[in-house]
């Protein structure tokens, strides 16, 4: 089979996505296949030019999957529902700096300054184009081949993959970080930020921490085999955890 590339969580950087799209193309050419696995907003400062750049890739027929993040699901909530809380983490508000509204909302011209809720939600549904509206409306949350699965955040252990729910695909964290069980196959995410891409022999995490300044590395998946793209080319992620069977 073709090599599968993956991107994790972008949030805002549209540099570090170039600069990733680019080593693909060096390393797949122009027409590989392309998984981004969602949170392409919030914290960064060019999500506009985030979603501009997948919303055309798509409607040009590019060979890509754009999968649902959590924090994508807060910019729907927001135009469709006027809201703004987050509804799994009551301590803190989507224009709050750990999540990273505010910035997502500039990037559109729309500051939240000093603006009741209801003021900034017409801005942003005028200032919003309706093809941004449309493309983040229309996101799956997974992704399956013969032997990966894809999701944001991840995978209830011990559900199928036919049967895996939103809320768990784009929020879960412990109960599959901590679950060492061979899902079938490998499952491919973000959502969960760490210092590096890791492969923890079920999984393998690409969210390297972009969010919070560090490079975007995308991920290859080829051959039963997983790399991430650098500077200079393939580096290979090995297995980091002995799976257990039930």
């Amino acid at each position: 089979m073709p090599a599968i590339y993956a991107i994790g969580d972008i949030h805002g950087h549209f540099a570090q996505l170039e600069t990733a799209l680019a080593r693909i193309e060096e390393d797949g050419g122009p027409d590989a296949q392309i998984v981004f696995l969602g949170d392409y907003i919030d914290r960064g400062p060019d999500s506009r030019a985030v979603i501009d750049l997948l919303s055309l890739g798509l409607a040009e027929g590019r060979n890509w999957v754009c999968l649902k993040g959590n924090h994508d699901g807060y910019l729907i909530d927001f135009l469709e529902h006027g809201r703004a809380e987050s509804l799994l983490r009551p301590d803190l508000h989507w224009f709050d700096k750990p999540l990273g509204g505010a910035a997502t909302l500039k990037s559109y011209g729309v500051d939240v300054e000093g603006k009741l809720i209801s003021e900034v939600v017409e801005e942003a549904r005028a200032a919003i184009p309706e093809t941004h509206k449309a493309f983040m409306a229309a996101l799956p949350c997974s992704h399956e081949t013969e032997t990966h699965f894809f999701a944001h955040a991840g995978i209830r252990p011990g559900v199928a993959f036919s049967d895996q729910v939103e809320l768990d695909l784009t929020w879960i964290r412990g109960e599959f970080l901590n679950d060492t069980r061979d899902h079938g196959k490998l499952v491919v995410h973000g959502h969960t930020a760490v210092s590096f891409p890791e492969h923890a022999g079920n999984r393998v995490n690409l969210d390297g921490g972009t969010g919070f300044g560090r490079p975007l590395y995308p991920g290859v998946c080829e051959g039963g085999q997983v790399w991430v793209l650098t500077e200079t080319g393939r580096q290979a992620l090995e297995p980091q955890k002995t799976l257990t069977q039930l």
